[in-house]
């Protein structure tokens, strides 16, 4: 199995694709050159745990915005899992009685959105360590399943249709462009606008005020893609 050494040579999907034909077991590192360090954590090559260095919705955060716990149960979970030294997500099931799947879906949802946050990054150098343990909370029972980390995914040969023309437009028009719009190349002016205005009105972030953090860091993702298509294309 061979990764490429900078993160600006191929792309997180290319990656998690690699790591998935070979069944990998190991830890994907991310290391930016400002020295924050992120990690994607694959056994037999499916995603079990990410880590950032940053920001990211917290398990509490997203049980609240399900509303599947209320404040108080959440608060005090939260101070005996510190007290304890226990997951949280573990005193929340054995001590709170919240239902396994709950919060084993509402898990999965914030490793979504941890993937979701570091398919952003421009570039960072790619190692990928086979000695590493997973963290506690990684979710080796049920783990991401590769349509759940590799659909919709940005890959490197995106890039390179990106710099190819249209037969019927100009420069800037692209295969990529095409392919998120769900268009054939060479559709006129009125079907990509259309395509567009479809696509906006189901995945737009302010249709969904029931999603939870992590889904609507996704939608704005998608998006913002399907935006940055249209553009290209009307341009």
């Amino acid at each position: 199995m061979h990764l490429p050494g900078r993160l600006r040579s191929t792309t997180l999907g290319d990656l998690l694709g690699t790591l998935h034909r070979a069944a990998a077991t190991g830890t994907l590192e991310l290391v930016e050159d400002r020295g924050r360090v992120h990690r994607v954590h694959v056994a037999r090559g499916l995603v079990v745990a990410v880590d950032v260095d940053g920001a990211s919705p917290s398990l509490a955060e997203i049980l609240r915005h399900e509303r599947a716990a209320d404040d108080d149960v959440l608060r005090r979970s939260l101070l005996r899992a510190m007290v304890s030294r226990r997951l949280h997500g573990e005193v929340l099931v054995d001590d709170f009685r919240l239902s396994p799947s709950v919060v084993g879906n509402a898990l999965r949802r914030q490793i979504a959105a941890r993937l979701a946050s570091l398919e952003q990054l421009a570039d960072a150098r790619v190692s990928f360590r086979v000695a590493v343990r997973p963290p506690r909370h990684a979710v080796h029972a049920r783990p991401l399943e590769p349509r759940e980390f590799l659909h919709g995914r940005r890959r490197a040969r995106d890039r390179a249709d990106a710099g190819a023309s249209s037969p019927v437009s100009s420069p800037g028009l692209n295969a990529h462009a095409w392919r998120l719009l769900g268009l054939a190349p060479g559709a006129d002016a009125d079907a990509i606008k259309h395509a567009y205005k479809r696509l906006a009105r189901s995945i737009h972030p302010d249709v969904h005020p029931d999603a939870t953090d992590a889904e609507r860091r996704a939608l704005q993702v998608r998006f913002a893609e399907i935006t940055e298509a249209y553009r290209a294309l009307v341009a």
